[in-house]
């Protein structure tokens, strides 16, 4: 009966595309404990520190104590809703200057929602090829057709705005702005352009933008000062603010459809209010004074060859990009191997998170180990 999950197994194994659990014995804002080893985290979306920062914790604990609870116990449509739910989705419309927002449990659970019912029979989804899989599975989800236009290829967008676009009632383009898996920077001007040229409404997925980039920390839309032109806005709690959750902020009118029709707002038990609460707390307390941090940890991107702080070191074959991880770990610092189906076939790679605590002496070993191993497969 489980032969055939069994021999999924061995393929996955023998390819080097096998996954497990690995068992962390601690964290903090820059190092990772395992295996007996304390390592440079050059994996984590801990991307300003304050996630596992003992300090932090401390001060949110000081200032709230036990007001708030560790389970909501019921759907926020239901039971499971509080004043500090409003409080935090107020304090984002207020940031954004939006007509209102709406929390999601996760990232996954925000662009699973949107992308499977923004749209219906009749409507059309334009994505980008490399969005996120939670973009992807949203639109899977929805009963309207989608296209993928190549990566950031903007007038391949346009080619399939000028034949597909009349063919259909309601239109959306969708877009990371910093690519997860890639670092690279979507065109959000022309993609304004385009939604205004071409009638559609525009989503943008800033989950790695959103307390990294822009002065107040909002992102690339704050940084190309087009926030106003974006119709919904994800961002999430789960990186830079190092707590749980998400949002969706823009339009009234979308908002209160998606409180109607995203599924996975509706039959979600809402998170815990004492993660709410610290949501906000990291918001109003410590995102504004890490403005000069994010900007040198921008800077030292830049000198790496990256237009974010995540930074791709493509390997290409699985187990030489296994190999390299391994070889890091010996040297003091800790990767994980990105591999199909994360990334193309043929493009696995090491994906390096920069965080604010990390600086140019701490990868000067790094670049080293990694240019003569990349020589070397190179040789081969």
């Amino acid at each position: 009966m489980f032969e055939n999950y069994e021999n999924a197994l061995d393929f996955l194994k023998s390819n080097s595309h096998y996954r497990d659990i690995s068992d962390f014995e601690a964290k903090d804002e820059k190092y990772i404990f395992y295996k007996g080893k304390k390592l440079l985290n050059l994996s984590s979306n801990n991307y300003l520190g304050l996630a596992d920062n003992i300090n932090v914790t401390k001060a949110f604990l000081e200032d709230t104590g036990d007001r708030y609870s560790f389970g909501s116990a019921s759907a926020r449509l239901l039971t499971g809703n509080l004043p500090v739910y409003k409080d935090l989705e107020n304090l984002i419309t207020d940031m954004y200057k939006s007509g209102g927002t709406l929390l999601f449990n996760s990232g996954y659970h925000a662009n699973v929602g949107i992308n499977s019912s923004l749209t219906s029979k009749g409507d059309v989804i334009f994505s980008d090829k490399l969005n996120h899989a939670s973009i992807i599975d949203g639109m899977r989800l929805a009963e309207s057709k989608f296209f993928r236009y190549p990566h950031n290829n903007m007038q391949a967008l346009e080619k399939l705005l000028q034949r597909e676009r009349a063919n259909y009632k309601n239109a959306v383009i969708v877009s990371e702005s910093v690519f997860s898996m890639d670092g690279d920077i979507a065109d959000l001007k022309k993609l304004v352009e385009l939604k205004n040229k071409y009638n559609c409404i525009l989503v943008i997925d800033e989950a790695h933008a959103f307390g990294v980039f822009g002065k107040n920390g909002l992102g690339v839309g704050e940084e190309y000062d087009i926030l106003d032109e974006i119709d919904l806005l994800i961002g999430t709690f789960g990186k830079a603010i190092g707590s749980m959750g998400a949002f969706v902020t823009g339009r009234r009118v979308l908002i209160d459809y998606l409180i109607n029709k995203a599924r996975s707002f509706i039959f979600s038990t809402a998170l815990p209010p004492v993660n709410i609460a610290f949501s906000k707390w990291v918001i109003e307390n410590k995102l504004l004074q890490t403005y000069q941090k994010r900007k040198q940890m921008l800077s030292l991107a830049r000198k790496l060859g990256s237009e974010s702080h995540i930074i791709p070191v493509i390997v290409g074959p699985n187990d030489k990009t296994v190999e390299l991880c391994e070889h890091l770990y010996n040297n003091g610092y800790f990767t994980l191997p990105i591999r199909p189906p994360t990334v193309p076939e043929g493009t696995s790679r090491l994906r390096l998170s920069l965080t604010t605590e990390i600086n140019e002496k701490d990868l000067e070993t790094l670049c080293n180990i990694i240019g003569s191993i990349k020589m070397e497969i190179k040789n081969l």
